[in-house]
């Protein structure tokens, strides 16, 4: 899995009726403390995750694993929002304390 933040959604009227309902979002790949890399990807939202939160996306076969996406041509998957992120004892991120 990768850290990610959401950085916008993605609408599509016409796509795969496999991903009818499917929630797209619009991620970015970020650092430890939730600033971003400048890699972006499109993510089916397994989760309920909003705009501005830290993220954790799979992908590959992977990310075809979750009730939301068994069955759906779907590369990657927001499967958790972060609360926390924590490496030797220091908090790198903590939702809600202004990191990001």
């Amino acid at each position: 899995m990768q850290l990610a933040q959401v950085v916008g959604t993605v609408v599509a009227t016409r796509k795969d009726p496999k991903l009818g309902g499917a929630k797209l979002l619009l991620v970015e790949n970020c650092e430890l403390d939730g600033r971003g890399k400048g890699v972006f990807l499109v993510a089916v939202d397994a989760v309920g995750a909003g705009e501005g939160e830290l993220v954790l996306y799979a992908s590959g076969s992977s990310a075809r694993l979750t009730k939301a996406t068994d069955g759906r041509p779907v590369d990657c998957t927001i499967m958790a929002i972060v609360d926390v992120v924590e490496t030797g004892g220091v908090v790198r991120y903590a939702k809600g304390a202004g990191s990001s």
